[in-house]
C-alpha cells in the first residue's frame, strides 16, 4: 500500500482562518495542558540543539545543491515577482493581504484593492522596487485597521519579503541581478527570517494552540488533514491540534534560527505542498511569499559564499570599559 506525500509529516501547517469561518484567539488554557506545553518544550529544546550543531559546520549542509547557489545574484528579482503576483492575486479575488478579509465594502475598500493590484503590478516589474516595498510595509496599518492586529503578525511572511527587498532590491540592469554588500546582505536575511518565523509562530497560537475550537472545526470539515488517520493511528482532535500547532511553532523557530537551511526547507517544503492537493488556488496564492523564501533561503544556503550568511544573528556590541590612569 503507497502511503499519501500528507503521512510523511506528523501534521500538516495551514491557515485555519482561510477556509472555515473565524473565531476568536485566547483560549490560553489549552495551550497550558501538559501535552502542548511539552510539546512546546520540546520545541525548543531542538531549536537549540539544532542552532548549536549548525554553528560547528561551515559549509553547506547538502553539498548535492550547490548549483542552486548560482540563483544568489536573481533572489531580489524573485521575490520581488513572488510578492507582486500574490499580491495582484489577492487583489483580482477581492481579498487585501489576506484571502481571509475578502469583505472590504465601499470606495474604502475598492481603494485598497487598487493600491494593492498596483504594487503588485510595480513588483513584478522589477523597476525601482525599494520604494515599491516600503509601501507594501505601509500597507499594515490598513491591514490592522480592517482585520485586526493579530492579522498583521499573520501576515508578517508579506512583510518579511518586503522588508528584504528595501535592503536588498534588485540591481539596476537589465536581469536585475543584485551584488549587496555582505552586512547588508545579512540583515535583509534576518528580516526574511525574523518575518516568516513570526508569521508561523503567531498562526501556530492564533488558530491551534489558543484556538483549538477552529482548529477542530477545520479537521471536521477537511478531514483530509489528519494526516495519522490516512496511516492508520487515531489520536484525538485536542491531541492533533497540539501535534499541528508545536510542528508549525517548530517551523517558525527553525527559520528564524537559519541552522541548515537545506534541510530546514526540504523539510518544510512537503507539508506546504501538500495542503495544495487540499486547498488548491487559495493555498498557492497565500503561499506565494513562503515559497519565495524558501527558494531564497534555499538558494543562499547552498552558495559557500553565503551560506554563514543566512544563520547570522547580530551581537551586543562589546563596551570597551576604560580604566583610569593611576594619578
Amino acid at each position: 500500500m503507497t502511503l499519501p506525500l500528507a503521512a510523511l509529516v506528523p501534521a500538516l501547517p495551514t491557515h485555519e482562518r482561510w477556509f472555515v469561518e473565524s473565531q476568536q484567539a485566547g483560549d490560553w488554557s489549552f495551550f497550558l495542558s501538559p501535552l502542548p506545553l511539552v510539546l512546546t518544550a520540546g520545541v525548543v529544546v531542538v531549536t537549540v540543539v539544532w542552532r548549536l550543531v549548525a554553528l560547528r559546520v561551515d559549509r553547506p549542509e547538502l553539498p548535492f545543491l550547490a548549483p542552486l547557489g548560482r540563483l544568489v545574484p536573481w533572489i531580489p528579482r524573485l521575490l520581488g515577482i513572488h510578492l507582486g503576483v500574490a499580491l495582484l492575486a489577492l487583489a483580482a479575488t477581492g481579498a487585501f493581504i489576506t484571502p481571509s478579509n475578502d469583505h472590504l465594502e465601499g470606495v474604502g475598500g475598492g481603494a485598497l484593492l487598487l493600491v494593492e493590484a498596483a504594487l503588485g503590478i510595480w513588483l513584478v516589474t522589477g523597476i525601482n522596487l525599494r520604494p515599491a516595498a516600503a509601501l507594501v510595509l505601509g500597507l499594515g496599518p490598513a491591514l490592522a485597521l480592517v482585520a485586526g492586529p493579530t492579522a498583521l503578525g499573520e501576515c508578517a511572511n508579506l512583510a518579511a519579503v518586503a522588508a528584504f527587498l528595501v535592503v536588498v532590491p534588485p540591481g539596476a540592469d537589465a536581469n536585475g541581478a543584485a551584488h549587496p554588500p555582505r552586512a547588508q546582505l545579512r540583515w535583509a536575511l534576518l528580516w526574511l527570517r525574523l518575518g516568516v518565523g513570526v508569521a508561523l509562530i503567531v498562526l501556530a497560537f492564533s488558530e491551534k494552540l489558543t484556538n483549538p475550537g477552529m482548529a477542530i472545526d477545520t479537521l471536521e470539515h477537511y478531514p483530509a488533514l489528519d494526516v495519522f488517520a490516512l496511516v492508520g493511528i487515531h489520536v484525538s482532535p485536542e491531541t492533533f491540534v497540539a501535534i499541528a500547532g508545536a510542528t508549525e511553532l517548530l517551523f517558525g523557530l527553525l527559520v528564524i534560527s537559519g541552522a541548515f537551511p537545506q534541510v530546514a526547507v526540504l523539510v518544510a517544503m512537503v507539508p506546504f505542498n501538500a495542503t495544495l492537493l487540499l486547498f488548491g488556488q487559495t493555498e498557492m496564492v497565500g503561499h506565494l511569499p513562503v515559497y519565495g523564501v524558501f527558494l531564497a533561503l534555499l538558494a543562499y544556503g547552498s552558495s559557500a559564499a553565503t551560506a554563514s550568511d543566512v544563520r547570522w544573528l547580530p551581537r551586543p556590541a562589546h563596551r570597551k570599559v576604560v580604566v583610569p590612569a593611576a594619578a
